[in-house]
């Protein structure tokens, strides 16, 4: 299993902004995504000083601790406060008395600029985050696409060009590949399995620039060793890239540890029973979610999700790689995914 990118084959360091087009938006309405909020991404926009937010070494983490003048912190901090109702607890702020906001910090790094909210609940010091981005079509179709197809739920919401998104929880990834992959050989083997698993889920439905940091490692013990579930965090790249192995976790060179450790623990013959397993469950999961799917499918027809010469070329690509000439005709990224997802569901040989 090869485990390096060209040097050409690297994820767009600006994304173009596509906005949520009414027969995605409605969809969004219909699903319960879409709502009325009482505050704008832009709105966060408003803050008067910032400072560096290092981590525990004291090494920059990319955030900036941002800080707003009273008037605005008057506006502010309740409109965040009753967001954080609305994923939580229904809107109803009257269970939430004891919670406050803790602090806000500010991304400059990456397409979506996003404002990380901290609320903290006072009576026992225990804090949860969500996130306040911008809102982009690819990533709420990305968004939509994990909800169904993954084995992890979804919480967001979103109000014209504003998203809002649960914070998900987990070890990151980078921290994880560099730190926590020496262990029991029993471990290794899940952790292994794990990622050929991610990387199936990825492939299938065309989420880019899986990264270490772009995902999350949740660990769970078990009787025996521990379970581990790999969930992405930045859904940024979902089908705007030309190029195939951008789809693929396991050619970034940042995901190179996890790579050699699965080449150590299992062959190919258990790696493509794994990749054989996933696919079996999305197509189950493609059963229970078809109307939702269908409806995603048809919204994604009428709105752009990646520039015209990167779905050409993705066409390309896949064309070859599943020597289906199907691919060569598809003008739009929506229907490039639907089909791929067709294909791989159809395709028993690995």
């Amino acid at each position: 299993m090869s485990s390096a990118l060209e040097r050409n084959d690297v994820p767009s360091k600006k994304k173009i902004f596509y906005p949520i087009e009414n027969p995605l938006k409605q969809y969004l309405l219909k699903y319960d995504r879409e709502m009325k909020l009482p505050l704008q991404y832009s709105d966060m926009l408003r803050f008067n000083l910032s400072t560096p937010l290092l981590d525990k070494n004291d090494k920059d983490t990319l955030w900036q601790t941002v800080y707003y003048d009273e008037g605005e912190m008057k506006e502010l901090y309740p409109a965040l406060k009753y967001i954080y109702s609305l994923m939580h607890a229904s809107g109803r702020l009257d269970v939430m008395d004891h919670l406050s906001v803790s602090r806000i910090d500010y991304c400059s790094f990456g397409n979506s600029h996003p404002f990380r909210v901290r609320i903290i609940n006072r009576l026992n010091d225990n804090y949860d985050h969500f996130y306040v981005k911008r809102a982009d079509a690819s990533r709420v179709y990305g968004l939509e696409l994990e909800h169904i197809l993954s084995p992890n739920r979804i919480s967001y919401f979103t109000d014209d060009d504003t998203l809002i998104e649960e914070h998900i929880p987990g070890l990151p990834g980078d921290v994880f590949v560099n730190e926590y992959l020496d262990g029991v050989k029993f471990n290794q083997t899940r952790i292994s399995k794990e990622f050929v698993k991610f990387n199936e889920r990825c492939f299938v439905r065309l989420l880019g620039d899986m990264r270490s940091y772009n995902f999350v490692v949740d660990i769970t013990p078990d009787i025996e060793g521990n379970q581990y579930r790999i969930r992405a965090i930045d859904f940024d790249q979902q089908s705007y890239e030309g190029k195939l192995r951008l789809y693929m976790p396991q050619y970034f060179k940042e995901n190179n540890n996890l790579v050699f450790m699965g080449i150590d623990s299992i062959n190919e013959k258990t790696m493509k029973q794994y990749q054989q397993e996933e696919r079996s469950i999305i197509s189950h999961r493609i059963k229970l979610g078809r109307y939702r799917l269908k409806d995603l499918y048809n919204a994604s027809l009428t709105t752009e999700l990646a520039p015209p010469e990167k779905t050409a070329a993705l066409g390309k690509e896949l064309a070859d790689y599943h020597q289906n000439n199907l691919f060569l005709n598809i003008t739009h990224m929506g229907k490039m995914v639907n089909s791929h997802i067709i294909v791989c569901m159809e395709n028993k040989n690995l």
